[in-house]
């Protein structure tokens, strides 16, 4: 899971991270890619600094770039909050990934202005009416490259006051998280074992396509198997097959190939193991072809699903339908 968090100034993104970061989430900010650029240049890191570098860093390389070179950090396997969107591209570049969430947090104009006088900085605001305009000015910017806050939080799948004290506010982000965490979506076992066999089909030593199936009973895979040359011969891509290293147009000249197929290799598996398959799944990437049809209804195996349709499998389609095995096809990308 993945929280972002968007707000105004004083407004408590920073609460939140340390909050979020006390139970294991990981710690990204946008705002680092800018800090960072603005280091390499030698300028002191500066508000007024940091916004100029951010908008040039947009305008110069899209208005999501901040948000793709923290996305470059992630690392699947683990929750992370993010700090610091600005700009609703940045929003976007992150919303094509599942288990993305934007956290507006928000506060009362006062309330927060009465926070930064009690930082005590130099370069805030120190009347009133200078902080509110120097809000509109970093919140809305007519240029495409500029913050847009305004526009950010508009986007945003929950919103959190901070009105009160500190432990009011962890309280209720600690309530909001278990709701998140509830959405999380997972595979469904279809879509898992597909997956594996597209895996599996990595390790493929065929030079002219890329196959394997994976053999499951009662939700455990028992076999794998990918396509290539039989075991202790040379492989497929390294000339071990005269008619994949010819090139030759598909569907021809199928009695010279020396590989095997996925699903052959997947059930002969089983047998050089004695693990038996009767009943079993067969998930393949591509349709099988005649050959490993024959040899999935003689193993009794009772399901086949398929990633790819396989462009000589309308025989195998009705033989597989007469044997009463289920054939059914599951789109993976």
């Amino acid at each position: 899971m993945i929280i972002g968090l968007t707000g105004r100034n004083a407004a408590g993104k920073g609460l939140a991270a340390e909050f979020l970061k006390s139970k294991g989430f990981a710690f990204h900010s946008l705002s680092d890619v800018i800090r960072e650029e603005v280091g390499r240049r030698g300028l002191p890191v500066t508000r007024d600094n940091l916004i100029a570098t951010g908008r040039e860093l947009r305008a110069r390389h899209g208005t999501g770039h901040l948000a793709e070179r923290i996305l470059e950090r992630i690392e699947p396997g683990q929750n992370y909050v993010v700090d610091s969107f600005r700009h609703e591209d940045e929003v976007a570049v992150f919303r094509r990934i599942s288990g993305f969430h934007l956290l507006a947090v928000q506060a009362d104009p006062q309330k927060r202005f009465e926070r930064i006088r009690a930082r005590r900085r130099e370069s805030d605001p120190q009347t009133y009416d200078a902080f509110l305009e120097l809000e509109q000015k970093e919140s809305t910017s007519l240029q495409a490259e500029g913050q847009n806050l305004t526009a950010t939080e508009a986007v945003a799948d929950h919103a959190l006051r901070n009105d009160g004290t500190p432990q009011e506010f962890q309280a209720a982000l600690a309530a909001l998280i278990p709701r998140l965490m509830a959405q999380m979506q997972r595979p469904g076992w279809d879509e898992y074992f597909m997956k594996m066999a597209q895996v599996a089909s990595l390790r493929s030593n065929c030079s002219k396509r890329k196959v394997a199936a994976i053999i499951v009973r009662s939700k455990r895979v028992i076999s794998t198997g990918y396509n290539g040359t039989p075991r202790g011969t040379k492989n497929c891509y390294e000339g071990g097959c005269p008619r994949c290293n010819e090139l030759a147009a598909s569907g021809t000249k199928l009695e010279e190939c020396l590989c095997s197929h996925g699903e052959e290799n997947a059930i002969t598996q089983a047998a050089y193991h004695g693990v038996s398959i009767a009943g079993g799944t067969i998930y393949t990437t591509f349709a099988p072809c005649l050959m490993c049809t024959k040899m999935i209804i003689n193993s009794g195996l009772h399901e086949v699903v398929y990633n790819m349709d396989y462009p000589l499998n309308d025989t195998s389609f009705k033989l597989l339908k007469d044997a009463g095995v289920v054939c059914r096809k599951l789109k993976v990308t």
